[in-house]
């Protein structure tokens, strides 16, 4: 092993020689090698840049002459047309060449449209159309569409050409162009530019046609220098026809200004190459307009200097309130982002002119209004110090009712004589400048302390102060009161008397005005040296549990530091020679009155009475020794003045490393939790932390004002002020009627939020649900919609049972109970949702649920909340009986969850709970026997079901008969609902008259049967205006012995109307009708009957229980269903002599003579079922059609005169009058 490990030690010797020998050559080959690496680099570096020159001088050389090229064929095709346009009056064609062409007015009407729509395409086609026209009478129409045409700028030559050609062609047609040009080009000074995009191309247009020669100088050119002034005289403050000028300077600039643009000027002084020149005017008229534009682009270097002093301002003012603040708001990003682009826009036209015409770009200096160190301070020493440039947002004070408390003083030497405070004004204050400038001292010197040097000066100073006196002021100043009283209870009574009552009252200020009148009482009255000592003694001796009158005294006390400033300097010093005292003692002792000290220095810290360096040295005095009393001293100094030092620019950077220290050691020592919960909230208090702002989800205006309708307007109360006195409900309905509601995604939006009834007050629930019962007369879908939302969302809350969505359930569930009321569901949805709150994942047997555990009481208040709604109605008919059913198993319900095992003495079951469902039944049912245990409920429940069970054999036989426990069947709990299904009767026929007659007399006594009590409240009318809670009050409502089955409805009294001729009309037009159809249907022929009726004496004999209807039970299992008997009896019918003779035949069942008779019973009782539901569903709707108008007839005015038959009609005495009763008897 040794062996080993030396050979190997002696390879890694070798090793390292031998590298250290590479190292060594390499060393003395590197000088050698990098220098001929030097000179290789440097000769590849000068090689690519004459590449790089090279390319660069060829591409500059390239760009020129294609410039030269492009010119030099522009301004040689313009002359040449100019010379062509020139020469054009003395070789147009004679008259007789005009005759050849065509002159068709369609033609010719054609090709003038086309002209007003000409492009680059069409000019081939334009120029051959034209040829072969005659256009003489079309002249004029023809250079007014040139004029009005809509052009590209890619268009324009091709306009000049077709220009060209007519001008040699038709001599008046320059003068035609020429009169319609002053007609459409704006000329005018004051005249407004409404289309720049046009007069672009207009401009451009114009000055082509006038260097083609198309007009004479004399007469084309005035034209053309009043419109360039125009657009640039008119324009220098605000430069918006600066893309026009710069238009024409790009396409004409070489006939009207000879500038050569700057870049390529350059290029071709820098390679010696000539740029072509135009020879369309004389240089003295290109100097004029080149005048024109130089004075058009100094006003605007101007308005771009403007701009980026103001967007540079602006800028800065943005990034002081992202120092301060952190963000932006949207409102200003909007306006610097808008004001950028303007600027870009306007800096880019400026570059462009600035080349075209081989001008100078102007200087855009530096802002020079903020310097660089004052944007320093700002970043990095406080964030605080320009907060009041910008808005209140890092205010100090939590509302502005604080801030007015604590900053609006009331100034005592505005209305009280100076006499009155003379001798105390001229006591001097005490001196705060040294105060504030140790405090500047310590901040510029804090960035460079060190956390355990702050900690151990503290400890020093701690030490100091220990040393100082050991008498406690509170009990001395007591002392010296009472030797005070003794002295002047003989001299100074009346004053005494006087003081005495001012004192005992500043105990009830506790307001602001309270405050402020003893104050000037003070003042005026009581402004003695004695007594300013005796109130600051009173003030300082305030008692420890009024708390509250801490910041009166407060502002008190600086109210009047500017008469009396003795008063304040003596408080504030017995208020740190007490802090000194309480830090000395250490002591678990007397808490309060340490809380009281501390609270009222930082009461007085907000007044600006005591000085924040003294404040923040006692809190530094207090974090030094933070254990026990200390914690809560300089947690309940922070509360009340920590958020107001934070704040300040003057003292925030101090307080911020205070509240870091204090933090530090919150973590770092053992401190009760109690304490911990202190300081954390005294932390986040003076320095709350960023909260995320609420994210508003951005709606359509229109689903926007949608929800402001039902969620706002709805619930208003009517102004009677206010001219317009309709209810909110009618105005809402008035508005939701005028939406759309064709629009599929409207009418869903109002349906959903209809549903989400959680968006309205608990009060509230109510007016929407008559909302809706007003709308659903107009829209029949909402109705049916907005309740299927209801139960679903009912049926939510029950499966995912979350404490978030109680408020919602408890919304809805009222929701449901106001539907009701406004006759929008039926009774019988009302009792299944109840029954559906006691027994989905409902276990009586033990069994843990995770839907409804033993502690969640949720569905009791849901079942009290939706009986306290709806469940007055419950009190008459079979709504009664379903009502009296149901409580009996709430009953139950509530006793499987008051005698659950995790309610014990310790955690007893709630007593809001019990209240509430005792109180429940005893507004429903005061008579009825409220069940004490869960024994007397169970009991209850089984008496029931025996009541029941007659009824619910008659419904499901197969399960009542046979074992729930040897089928596997629960039997679930019988309801007075589960009761009301239909019974599938053998014999209809017989009593079909006498069903019609109960279920009208049934419609007459119970009155919700069908779910329309008489006594519910009503919806709106046709004018939208609600009809109100229209209750009437039934002897059960108002005799609680009352156990009637009627509800008697209050209706008013309508005047008999009197008999008129209409009626007699009518009367006898309705018996010539009544007598027409029944002459008509005897005339109808008798359906012959397909069966053969079968004897009374056989009839009697057969059993009438045999049916093929097949049972409804879909629950039993299959083997329960089998029939017993697999054959049928058919009785054969045979006739012998005058005899009839009957048998009786067993045919099996599946044979296809008793299937076919199986299919036709169906198929009749099928057609007989749907015949019978059309029959009910047409009687219900006229029963309720007559109902409505019942009820409306009640609410409308009567528009019979009731007098006509009161009042006798007069008739004129026949015969010669009576002298003697007119004229009176002599």
């Amino acid at each position: 092993m040794a062996q080993q490990d030396y050979s190997a030690k002696k390879d890694q010797v070798d090793v390292e020689n031998k590298t250290e020998d590479r190292i060594q050559v390499s060393i003395k080959s590197e000088p050698e090698n990098s220098t001929l690496e030097l000179k290789r680099k440097a000769e590849e570096l000068e090689n690519a840049e004459k590449a790089a020159a090279e390319a660069i001088t060829e591409k500059e050389k390239g760009e020129l002459m294609q410039y030269i090229s492009e010119v030099s064929e522009k301004l040689k095709f313009k002359a040449e047309l100019r010379q062509v346009n020139i020469n054009a009056e003395g070789k147009r064609p004679e008259e007789h060449f005009f005759s050849k062409l065509d002159s068709n007015l369609k033609k010719n009407t054609n090709f003038i449209k086309r002209l007003r729509n000409m492009t680059e395409l069409q000019r081939e086609s334009l120029i051959k159309d034209m040829d072969g026209l005659n256009l003489t009478k079309y002249i004029s129409e023809a250079a007014s569409a040139i004029v009005d045409a809509k052009l590209k700028m890619s268009d324009v030559s091709t306009a000049v050409q077709i220009c060209s050609l007519l001008h040699r062609r038709y001599a008046e047609f320059s003068g035609q162009l020429l009169e319609h040009w002053q007609k459409v080009l704006p000329l005018k000074k004051d005249e407004k530019i409404t289309n720049p995009s046009k007069i672009r191309v207009d401009l451009r247009f114009y000055a082509e046609l006038v260097s083609c020669g198309l007009f004479q100088l004399k007469e084309g050119l005035p034209m053309l220098g009043n419109l360039l002034t125009v657009l640039t005289g008119s324009d220098k403050e605000e430069h918006s026809n600066v893309g026009i000028v710069l238009s024409f300077c790009r396409h004409c600039g070489e006939d009207y200004t000879g500038i050569v643009p700057r870049k390529y000027r350059l290029l071709s002084e820098k390679y010696q190459i000539n740029t072509p020149k135009s020879d369309f005017l004389a240089p003295d008229r290109q100097k004029g307009v080149r005048n024109l534009l130089k004075d058009y682009y100094r006003s605007l270097c101007k308005h771009l200097v403007r701009d980026y002093k103001a967007l540079e301002n602006m800028e800065s003012q943005n990034h002081r309130i992202l120092q301060t603040k952190g963000e932006l708001s949207a409102e200003r990003k909007e306006k610097f982002e808008t004001a950028q682009n303007a600027f870009q826009k306007l800096l880019s036209n400026t570059e462009q002119f600035s080349d075209i015409i081989d001008e100078d770009m102007p200087n855009l200096p530096k802002d020079e209004s903020l310097s660089q160190d004052e944007v320093t301070t700002l970043d990095v020493h406080n964030r605080f110090k320009d907060k009041e440039m910008f808005d209140g947002s890092l205010s100090a004070w939590e509302d502005d009712d604080t801030r007015s408390f604590y900053e609006n003083l009331q100034d005592l030497k505005a209305f009280i004589p100076g006499i009155l405070f003379k001798d105390s004004s001229q006591s001097v204050a005490p001196n705060q400048s040294e105060a504030v400038e140790k405090l500047e001292e310590d901040l510029s010197q804090l960035e460079g302390e060190d956390t355990e040097i702050l900690e151990a000066e503290t400890k020093e100073e701690l030490k100091d102060v220990v040393k100082g006196d050991d008498k406690d002021l509170t009990e001395t100043l007591m002392q010296e009161m009472y030797d005070t009283e003794e002295d002047t209870a003989i001299t100074n009574i009346a004053n005494k008397a006087l003081f005495d009552h001012f004192l005992l009252s500043l105990l009830q200020c506790v307001n602001r005005e309270i405050i402020d009148q003893a104050a000037t009482d003070f003042c005026m009255n009581l402004n003695t040296r004695p007594n300013r000592k005796k109130l600051v003694r009173a003030l300082f001796l305030v008692p420890r549990t009024r708390l509250d009158l801490l910041p009166f005294y407060s502002r008190f006390v600086a109210t009047l530091n500017p008469c009396m400033p003795d008063v304040a300097s003596e408080l504030v010093s017995m208020l740190k020679q007490d802090f000194k005292f309480h830090i000395k003692k250490k002591d678990q002792i007397n808490i309060e009155s340490k809380v009281k000290t501390v609270r009222f220095i930082g009461e007085l810290v907000k007044f600006k009475i005591f000085p924040k360096s003294e404040a923040l040295y006692c809190l530094k005095l207090l974090l030094c020794d933070f254990i026990h009393h200390h914690v809560e001293m300089a947690c309940n100094l922070l509360e009340t003045c920590g958020r107001f030092l934070y704040q300040a620019s003057d003292s925030h950077q101090r307080i911020k490393v205070l509240l870091e220290q204090m933090m530090r050691k919150k973590a770092v020592l053992s401190i009760d939790s109690r304490y911990t919960t202190m300081i954390e909230n005294a932390f986040y208090y003076c320095n709350p932390p960023e909260v995320a702002p609420m994210v508003k989800k951005e709606r359509p205006p229109l689903h926007e004002y949608i929800r402001k309708l039902l969620y706002q307007d709805l619930t208003k109360t009517i102004n009677d002020k206010s001219s317009d006195k309709q209810s909110p409900s009618a105005r809402v309905l008035r508005q939701l009627r005028k939406m759309n509601w064709d629009d599929a995604d409207t009418a869903d939006y109002i349906t959903k939020c209809f549903i989400g009834v959680w968006n309205v007050k608990f009060y509230n629930i109510r007016c929407l649900a008559n909302l809706l019962a007003g709308l659903v007369a107009y829209q029949e879908n909402v109705g049916p919609q907005v309740v299927d939302g209801v139960l679903e969302d009912i049926r939510l809350g029950l499966e995912v049972n979350h404490p978030k969505l109680n408020q919602r359930r408890v919304s809805m569930i009222r929701y449901l109970g106001e539907l009701y009321n406004y006759r929008m569901v039926e009774s019988t949805v009302i009792f299944r949702v109840l029954y559906m709150l006691i027994t989905f994942e409902v276990y009586y047997d033990g069994t843990y649920s995770e839907l409804d555990p033993p502690e969640n009481l949720f569905r009791i208040r849901l079942v009290c909340t939706l009986l306290d709604t709806c469940g007055q109605y419950f009190n008459s008919g079979s709504s009664k009986k379903k009502l009296d059913y149901f409580l009996i198993f709430f009953q139950r319900y509530y006793w499987l969850k008051r005698s659950s095992p995790v309610f014990t003495s310790d955690f007893p079951f709630p007593v809001y709970d019990r209240y509430m469902v005792e109180d429940t039944i005893a507004n429903l049912r005061p008579r009825l026997k409220v069940c004490d245990s869960m024994e007397a409920a169970e009991k209850a429940v089984l008496v029931a079901m025996e009541e029941l069970k007659p009824k619910y054999e008659e419904l499901y036989p197969d399960i009542m008969n046979d074992d729930p426990e040897k089928n596997n069947i629960q039997k679930p709990p019988v309801s007075e609902e589960d009761s009301l299904c239909p019974i599938e009767e053998e014999d209809e026929e017989f009593d079909e008259d006498a069903q019609s007659v109960s279920s009208m007399q049934d419609a007459e006594t119970e009155g919700d049967t069908d779910g329309y009590s008489g006594s519910q409240s009503q919806p709106f009318d046709d004018d939208g205006e609600g009809l109100g809670r229209q209750m009437s009050l039934s002897d059960a409502d108002t005799d609680p012995t009352y156990d009637g089955e009627t509800t008697a409805t209050v209706v008013k009294p309508v005047g008999q109307p009197a008999q008129c001729p209409e009626d007699d009309d009518f009367m006898t037009a309705f018996d010539k009708m009544l007598s027409d159809s029944i002459l008509h249907r005897n005339q109808e022929s008798v359906k012959p009957q397909l069966d053969i009726v079968i004897p009374m004496n056989i009839k009697n004999a057969t059993s009438k229980k045999t049916s093929f209807i097949p049972p409804k039970i879909t629950s039993v299992p299959a083997e329960i269903k089998e029939p017993e008997n697999q054959t049928i009896n058919f009785v054969l019918m045979t006739r012998r002599g005058n005899k009839q003779q009957f048998k009786n035949l067993a045919v099996p069942i599946s044979s296809e003579l008793a299937q076919n008779l199986k299919d036709r019973e169906e198929a009749e009782r099928m057609e007989k079922q749907h015949v019978k539901l059309l029959t009910l569903n047409i009687n219900e709707r006229q029963e309720e059609e007559d109902y409505q108008e019942m009820l409306a007839s009640v609410q409308r005015p009567s528009v019979v005169n009731l007098n006509r038959d009161r009042r006798p009609k007069y008739h004129h005495p026949k015969g010669a009058p009576d002298v003697d009763l007119i004229f009176g008897n002599k």
